[in-house]
């Protein structure tokens, strides 16, 4: 009787584990929420594209603030790869477009796109870009929360059509997103 109360101990501890794990994952009512982010943009081997992009939660979704420089007069891909790994030259470790829908790629107008789908950033003719828009898929909490995963600058426009990525060229800047004060 012991043997089976020991068992039965040991199952409802692995079970309230497992509920308060996925609460903490799904729901983390306990902890605060995540209200800033930032990614600071470093070029990739070759490349002199650098910069900051911050996330703020707001009511209509995130406000994405992009700051950079180095970068060659025109358009730009801008995009949020699914993993935070810019360890190798190219920033290929950084995976494909952040995707957790299973979506189209398109531009950020679009209905149907990849949650990562920014669009293009457009340098001057000094290399600079800045952008600032509000994301309605880009969440900071929850699941499909975008904390941990990269930005990443590509060397060409985003054509916002071509499947899977917008035939947008290289990686030329990677950056990780992290939690911001």
């Amino acid at each position: 009787m012991k043997q089976l109360f020991n068992f039965l101990s040991v199952i409802v501890v692995i079970i309230g584990a497992l509920f308060l794990g996925s609460s903490y994952y799904w729901y983390s009512p306990f902890f605060p929420k995540v209200m800033k982010a930032v990614a600071v943009v470093h070029p990739t081997q070759g490349n002199t594209a650098s910069g900051v992009v911050v996330f703020e939660h707001g009511e209509n979704g995130v406000l994405v603030t992009a700051k950079l420089q180095g970068l060659t007069p025109g358009e730009h891909g801008f995009h949020i790869h699914e993993f935070g790994d810019c360890a190798c030259p190219d920033a290929n470790c950084a995976g494909s477009h952040f995707n957790p829908k299973n979506k189209q790629h398109g531009g950020p107008d679009n209905q149907q796109r990849h949650v990562g789908d920014m669009g293009n950033v457009h340098a001057d003719d000094q290399g600079n870009a800045q952008l600032e828009y509000v994301d309605p898929l880009i969440t900071l909490n929850g699941p499909l929360s975008v904390i941990g995963r990269t930005v990443i600058v590509h060397e060409k426009r985003d054509d916002l059509v071509s499947q899977p990525t917008g035939d947008a060229g290289a990686r030329i800047g990677c950056g990780v997103i992290g939690i911001a004060k």
